[in-house]
């Protein structure tokens, strides 16, 4: 699983002219699910998005967690995360998961933020989605649960 954390002042999604998720300060996490994820790529993730140290303390410094200071999450899926673009001008989506195991796991990685008494709001899975945030910072990092290093 790939995920991109901004640290918003706050965020919202919109579906057909209708805001269907929003959020006050906290993470906007864009979510892509690739072959071969599982559960405890879920686990690590979410534990990675609750306890990074991403908000500031008294003295200006990154030093807070998500958990630290109470703020939400905003969880988007977005399987273009997924895209080889090493080849041609089309981007190539084949290392994305197949839509049903893709939400299945989505929906599993904003469970277990819930589990840990995160608050998260969701955008609709497959939907046209208009994402709208206040960037705060920017701080934006990008998580790769496969990566080696």
């Amino acid at each position: 699983m790939k995920v991109v954390l901004q640290r918003v002042q706050r965020a919202s999604v919109t579906v057909a002219e209708r805001t269907v998720a929003a959020i006050g300060p906290g993470l906007l996490v864009l979510v892509g699910v690739a072959q071969g994820d599982t559960v405890d790529d879920v686990v690590y993730l979410a534990d990675r998005i609750r306890l990074l140290r991403l908000f500031e303390d008294e003295a200006g410094k990154m030093n807070r967690s998500l958990e630290e200071v109470g703020g939400a999450v905003l969880l988007v899926s977005q399987f273009t995360l997924l895209a080889d673009c090493r080849k041609g001008r089309r981007p190539g989506f084949s290392a994305a998961a197949p839509p049903d195991q893709a939400e299945q796991l989505y929906l599993a990685l904003a469970a277990r933020l819930r589990e840990q008494a995160v608050a998260v709001a969701t955008g609709i899975f497959q939907a046209d989605m208009q994402v709208e945030l206040v960037n705060d910072g920017p701080v934006t990092l990008l998580l790769d649960s496969r990566r080696e290093n």
